[in-house]
């Protein structure tokens, strides 16, 4: 109670206050939003985002048109760390610099629901660029794909119509797709698991 009485009271940005506003009303439809990011590592405090990639799902179709992909200009990282920033020169996709870059997706999701896979490690990286910002936390709900395929393994144990999650995760993590194709993938596999689980 205290936490909503100090935040209620701080000056965000305007960008956040937006944001802030679009869960006072219930929304007319459901927006899924499958995000992915890709960083330096799973140390959110010392660790940074180097692209971050979405697709919206609504009902049962994935929405090409409403999608994110975008490169976070991290040269002082790549500076003190002594690593290449070629793949940023070479990236065809956006860039901004982060705070841009958070500010956008924040924009971007709205009030959607979040769906990834390890979600809330997702979720922790872009918090910890939001607490820089002098923002709050995300406020969206959020669903995990792991835990998602676990609960549809428990209720379909001989079921084979689904293939084995460790397939689709070894994909993403041996081939080098990019953060929005990254997405894609896992909307699909969200799509069926959505069906098959009755989740509206």
């Amino acid at each position: 109670m205290l936490d909503w009485i100090t935040n209620k009271s701080k000056s965000y940005p305007e960008f956040w206050k937006t944001y802030l506003s679009k869960f006072e009303e219930k929304p007319i439809s459901k927006r899924f939003v499958v995000l992915t990011t890709e960083s330096s590592g799973y140390n959110f405090s010392k660790d940074v985002i180097f692209s971050i990639g979405g697709v919206a799902v609504i009902n049962d179709g994935i929405l090409i048109n409403d999608s994110f992909d975008i490169v976070l200009l991290q040269y002082k990282y790549l500076h003190e760390n002594g690593l290449s920033n070629e793949f940023l020169i070479e990236s065809k996709q956006l860039k901004m610099a982060e705070p841009q870059a958070i500010q956008s997706f924040i924009e971007y999701i709205g009030d959607a629901v979040l769906v990834g896979y390890k979600i809330n490690y997702d979720i922790d990286m872009i918090n910890f660029a939001l607490e820089k910002m002098q923002c709050g936390r995300l406020k969206n709900e959020a669903l995990d794909i792991e835990i998602m395929y676990q609960k549809w393994k428990e209720n379909n144990e001989k079921s084979t119509e689904i293939e084995d999650i460790k397939n689709v995760i070894e994909f993403r993590e041996n081939e080098k797709l990019s953060t929005s194709e990254d997405a894609y993938t896992l909307a699909l596999f969200f799509l069926k698991l959505k069906k098959r689980l009755n989740i509206k």
